[in-house]
This record gives structure tokens, C-alpha cells and sequence, in this order.
């Protein structure tokens, strides 16, 4: 594999070289993680379940919610009053 130079948009984003994409098998929605480093940044491609981590914040939240004495009706209404006032 040889190395090739892209460059950045305006928008910061870096194309990854058709060739380098199919030798690792990258798809349009994967995601990875920027690792500074001295000289540069390292990606590295990380599987994320974004489902997973939902039910977790979730599951996480509810329980915050149960510590205060919250209900969830509560906190919904909270939310939408927060909503009606930005």
C-alpha cells in the first residue's frame, strides 16, 4: 500500500483513498477516534452501538431521575416548559 496525500476541506474534513477504504473494509458510517500525536493525528476506527449506548444513557437517566424523587411525567414536563421558553 503506498501512501497518498489528501488534503483538508473547509469544512476540516479528509477524504480516506478509495484504496486504503476498501483494503480496511470502511463504510460510509463508520466512525473513528482522533488521536493527536507529536507531529499529526492518528484515526483509528472505533465500533460504536449506538443503540446500546442510548439504553444506557437511558437506563442512567431514569435512575438520576428516581434519586430526586422525579417522575418522568416531571421531568417530560420540565422539558417541554423548557422548550416553549427559548
Amino acid at each position: 500500500m503506498a501512501e497518498e496525500i489528501v488534503k483538508m476541506s473547509s469544512k476540516g474534513q479528509l477524504v480516506v483513498p478509495k484504496e486504503i477504504r476498501e483494503q480496511e473494509g470502511f463504510e460510509d458510517s463508520d466512525r473513528f477516534i482522533a488521536v493527536p500525536v507529536e507531529n499529526g493525528v492518528v484515526f483509528k476506527k472505533i465500533d460504536i452501538d449506538v443503540k446500546k449506548e442510548y439504553e444506557e444513557l437511558s437506563e442512567e437517566m431514569r435512575n438520576r431521575m428516581e434519586e430526586k424523587g422525579l417522575s418522568e411525567d416531571e421531568v417530560e414536563e420540565a422539558v417541554e416548559w423548557a422548550k416553549e421558553r427559548r
